[in-house]
């Protein structure tokens, strides 16, 4: 024997939303636990989840009275809900249908011009060949960017600044000899020795 197939969530949220509208009464949670497996087949243990559901999805109402919290529904409120929630749904549907019309008119127009033909295909070779040479001579181009006018003449800026800058800290280091010679008597040679300062170090011409 094949074994009985056990009830999904939509067929026990039906049965127990048709408990309600049968019994027309309120319900607290250990009552539905006790009614529902003996008159609709739901087992106990799902209850409080199936009816959670319910809950949730504003089919049953619920307040807590005192300590106790209860239940119920009725079939104006479930038909109410479900017409709003249809309601909604329609009129997601037609925005949905506006979209889809103007995204089709957009594309058609966007394809307009764009059909394939032997001129069409003959323009998109010669743009890519024009792309490819102009990729090709920006390369060639770049190569020869250190002979650009505009750059050697900013070359030879830095290089005179840098002349410059080399020629303040070579009169600064004779400049420190000079008093150091004063001062302590020192010679020039000890001076350059003791400090690692070549023979041939002199001002940048």
């Amino acid at each position: 024997m094949s074994k009985k197939r056990g009830l999904s969530l939509e067929e026990k949220r039906t049965r127990l939303l048709e408990l309600f509208f049968e019994k027309k009464e309120f319900f607290l949670l250990k009552e539905l636990e006790k009614i529902a497996p003996k008159e609709k087949g739901i087992t106990s243990m799902s209850v409080k989840e199936v009816l959670q559901t319910l809950v949730d999805d504003n089919l049953v109402d619920t307040d807590k009275i005192g300590t106790s919290i209860y239940f119920w529904a009725y079939p104006s409120k479930a038909m109410h809900t479900r017409q709003k929630n249809l309601q909604q749904l329609t009129e997601q549907i037609n925005e949905c249908e506006k979209k889809l019309a103007s995204t089709t008119k957009l594309l058609k127009q966007a394809n307009s011009g764009r059909e394939q033909s032997d001129d069409r295909a003959a323009i998109l070779q010669e743009l890519m060949q024009k792309k490819k040479l102009c990729k090709e001579q920006e390369e060639q181009l770049e190569k020869y960017r250190e002979c650009d006018p505009e750059v050697l003449q900013n070359m030879q800026k830095e290089t005179v600044m840098a002349k410059e800058g080399a020629n303040r800290w070579t009169d600064n280091v004779f400049t420190i000899k000079s008093w150091c010679v004063r001062k302590f008597g020192l010679e020039d040679k000890m001076i350059d020795k003791n400090f690692g300062i070549p023979e041939e170090f002199d001002y940048v011409e």
